[in-house]
């Protein structure tokens, strides 16, 4: 196993963090596959983030340089930790040190949170829609328990696509929290849809959700009508191809990509893990 460093042995002016760089501890850590987990550590009093943001976290490299990644904070802006969601990359420079990370153990936090998954990139609509495949969630698990959204609009609708029904399980049990949620869980009531699919397992949705965009089985499900640029608005993240897809069929639908500068009908995230 490999060996991670002690929050002892990092510090802000430590040579493996770098000048900008936290050491935060593992305050908990859940597998909940053999290719998925997320894990929790300390919050720098100072933080602030706005719900969707990522920040850059990683571990010490073998050459004494750090290996940072874009890593979506998954939490809400009012928890006291912060909760990410990582998928194991086979031999990743990162997350196949990530995967063995243990509670006690040091990560390294470059505290500048950023990011376009925010609902200030959005002009005011009335559904919202947030995509994700895999750990592409991980923004929207941060967003989906933020009373703004609730807030700003009528409906939401989460979709979720994995291969397998197991990899849904974070999702599952995201909507369970939101629903004991004191802040949001009554406003979601009866407003937040979640809307899995698998496309490597017959689930009670199979294939991909942009196959169900483009034929309108998503919009004859929910029960509503297809995209429009007048009330729906769209958050995109999952792999690179996944959100192109998406914005393609976003675009011909007449919606505009947002940004926190100028605010349009659906943006996407640009950041990877690997």
């Amino acid at each position: 196993m490999t060996h991670l460093a002690q929050p002892a042995e990092l510090g802000r002016d430590h040579p493996a963090t770098g000048a900008l760089a936290d050491a935060q501890t593992v305050t908990s850590v859940t597998h909940w596959t053999d290719r998925l987990f997320s894990f929790r550590i300390t919050r720098p009093a100072s933080l602030r983030f706005r719900s969707g943001e990522f920040v850059m976290i990683g571990l010490p490299g073998d050459n004494g340089k750090p290996i940072l990644r874009a890593y979506s904070i998954a939490s809400p802006v009012w928890d006291e930790e912060l909760e990410f969601y990582s998928i194991k990359v086979p031999n990743g420079p990162l997350t196949s040190r990530l995967a063995n990370i243990r509670v006690g153990d040091a990560i390294i936090l470059r505290p500048k949170p950023t990011g376009t998954l925010v609902l200030d990139a959005l002009i005011p609509g009335k559904r919202l829609y947030l995509l994700a495949t895999g750990t592409g969630i991980a923004p929207f698990a941060s967003l989906l328990r933020d009373p703004e959204t609730y807030e700003k609009f009528d409906q939401v609708v989460l979709t979720h696509t994995c291969r397998e029904r197991t990899d849904l399980a974070y999702g599952e049990e995201l909507m369970e929290r939101i629903a004991r949620d004191p802040l949001v869980g009554e406003a979601s009531a009866g407003r937040l849809t979640y809307y899995p699919t698998t496309t490597q397992e017959p689930s009670r949705n199979t294939g991909r959700i942009t196959e169900r965009i483009a034929s309108g089985k998503l919009f004859e499900d929910l029960g509503v009508p297809a995209w429009s640029a007048q009330g729906d608005r769209v958050m995109i993240c999952g792999s690179m191809g996944f959100n192109l897809d998406v914005k393609a069929l976003a675009q011909t639908a007449g919606l505009e990509e947002g940004s926190n500068a100028r605010p349009g009908t659906f943006v996407l995230e640009k950041a990877f893990v690997g």
